[in-house]
């Protein structure tokens, strides 16, 4: 499948220019945010790990290796690209135990930065945020028309598509899904699963999100909405009244479209009537994440750009940086500047 139909129409016109992304691993950098104070002490180490070409789950087998404990034992908050340089935390829960060498994992796609103890281990989405330093190279692009849109973005934010990675190579994680469903079966392995059923809620997100792009509402509340705020999983119904509530100017509060699974949405009006047309379209896909006990959830439907700045290192080449929520996307904010020159996996 091609990335215009995983993902949906662009919000603010036809990309500037093209670029190439990730020529090496330093073209694309993520470092995680974690709030939390670590006290020095307890039965869980934490390592904040760099890594390079090198993904999550990896990354974690190789450290269980080295340490010498079941995979279990390790935790991390979130995945990260893998044809990317990053950097985030791990925990090892190692009670009653010293701290383990690690040299073991270590190579020029891991490196330990820092180690130290507490006394919880690291939960999944326990991170605030990721911080994102892109480079662009290659950049063929109207200067003048690419700076009015990233100031157009930096105030209005970009649509919050899910990215092509999380459909896999050639949409083949959303292929494997539909293969799934139409036999009403899971998978066995519980990473595959995670996985396939991500892909297909995902996909479903998408084509909502791509229908409200298109009738220019993805970023404007209207009557039957549910809204929530950036950082809160937590949703409420939009009357008049809510529609004009100014957090919505200052990208604080947005409309949020279903991540399908059990039970039905309180949304209602054009909002509720959009999510069904989506959902009887994909019998098959909304009744299999049925099927695996999803529970019906949201999430926001623009993305704001936090922290967005730029300059321009050599005249080809276009430096970003920028925080995004978790679970968001910087391909969402490249893909609104640029198209990428020969590259169909990001």
């Amino acid at each position: 499948m091609t990335e215009d139909q995983l993902l949906g129409s662009r919000a603010h016109g036809e990309p500037c220019g093209q670029t190439v992304l990730k020529a090496v691993a330093e073209d694309f950098q993520v470092d995680e945010v974690l709030d939390i104070p670590l006290s020095g002490e307890g039965e869980h180490l934490w390592l904040w790990v760099e890594k390079r070409n090198l993904n999550t789950e990896e990354a974690a087998r190789r450290l269980a290796r080295a340490a010498g404990v079941p995979l279990r034992a390790i935790s991390y908050a979130g995945q990260k690209d893998r044809q990317a340089l990053t950097r985030q935390w791990f925990s090892l829960h190692l009670p009653g135990k010293a701290d383990p060498d690690l040299g073991a994992a270590e190579n020029d796609s891991l490196r330990l930065l820092r180690q130290t103890r507490h006394q919880r281990k690291l939960q999944r989405g326990a991170h605030s945020a990721n911080g994102f330093t892109l480079r662009l190279t290659e950049l063929q692009a109207d200067r003048t028309a690419l700076e009015a849109r990233l100031e157009c973005i930096r105030q209005q934010g970009v649509p919050n598509y899910y990215g092509p990675q999380r459909f896999g190579y050639q949409g083949g994680n959303l292929a494997g899904a539909r293969e799934y469903a139409a036999r009403g079966e899971l998978p066995e392995s519980r990473n595959l699963r995670s996985r396939l059923l991500s892909a297909a809620r995902s996909y479903l997100f998408n084509r909502v999100l791509a229908e409200r792009v298109a009738a220019g509402s993805w970023n404007k509340a209207q009557v039957g909405d549910l809204l929530a705020f950036t950082d809160s999983r937590s949703f409420f119904v939009a009357g008049e009244a809510e529609c004009s509530d100014p957090r919505l100017a200052i990208l604080d509060l947005h409309p949020t479209a279903a991540l399908w699974g059990q039970g039905n949405s309180p949304a209602s009006g054009a909002t509720a009537a959009l999510e069904q047309r989506v959902a009887e379209a994909e019998p098959a896909l909304t009744a299999w994440l049925e099927q695996a006990r999803l529970e019906h959830e949201r999430r926001i439907l623009r993305l704001p750009i936090g922290s967005l700045s730029w300059h321009y290192p050599e005249p080809d080449i276009l430096q970003l940086e920028f925080v995004l929520p978790t679970g968001c996307f910087a391909t969402a904010v490249v893909r609104e500047l640029v198209s990428l020159a020969g590259q169909t996996d990001i």
